[in-house]
């Protein structure tokens, strides 16, 4: 007959239990062990990112400030717009706020990873107007904490021949955290340039 089992081991066997499926999940999942993909990311938008992009930097907000004070970088936010929620009638003006980084061009979807070639191009135009076809000027990509939309952002530079990209993971909440950021409107010539089927 099976030697019952006390209640300090069933406990001790729960509690072995959880750390190893804590520890499963986050070796595969949790912040600094995600690998880079190695094309765009084409998956949920929101969710633990690499902790790099092969061919570009990674800032924090004080190497931000940094480059936006010696460098003038150029700041695109590729964080998505507000969805108009379903309990507001359709005749009602949805004009919601997006905060961001002083001086941030916003391009709602920019980060998207879709293989479309005219989102591509679309995409690789305005970022050439921007920066006047300089391809050393240097480009910082952001949206959100845990956001693959501006790691995407940076990788598609990077594969456009852009040689001083930078991302910065923090995003947003990251700057507003010690920096003040100011109400932008989505850039009219991304609005115009992007293609229609796509998020904004």
């Amino acid at each position: 007959m099976p030697r019952p089992i006390s209640a300090t081991e069933t406990a001790a066997r729960s509690v072995a239990a959880i750390a190893l499926g804590l520890l499963l999940i986050g070796a595969a999942g949790s912040p600094g062990h995600v690998p880079e993909p190695d094309g765009l990311w084409q998956g949920v938008m929101r969710g633990y990112t690499p902790n790099s992009v092969k061919g570009a930097r990674v800032l924090d907000t004080a190497a931000l400030v940094r480059l936006i004070e010696e460098k003038n970088p150029v700041l695109l936010d590729v964080g998505p717009a507000d969805k108009k929620p379903a309990s507001i009638s359709p005749a009602t003006p949805w004009m919601p706020a997006h905060r961001s980084i002083p001086g941030a061009v916003w391009m709602p979807g920019g980060g998207s990873g879709t293989p479309n070639p005219q989102f591509s191009e679309s995409f690789r135009s305005r970022v050439t107007s921007l920066t006047g076809g300089d391809i050393e000027r240097p480009i910082v990509t952001f949206c959100h904490p845990e956001c693959w939309g501006s790691w995407n952002a940076a990788k598609r530079l990077v594969g456009y021949g852009y040689s001083n990209v930078y991302w910065y993971p923090e995003g947003l909440e990251g700057w507003q955290a010690e920096r003040e950021p100011v109400t932008v409107a989505p850039d009219p010539a991304w609005a115009l340039a992007a293609p229609a089927d796509q998020p904004k």
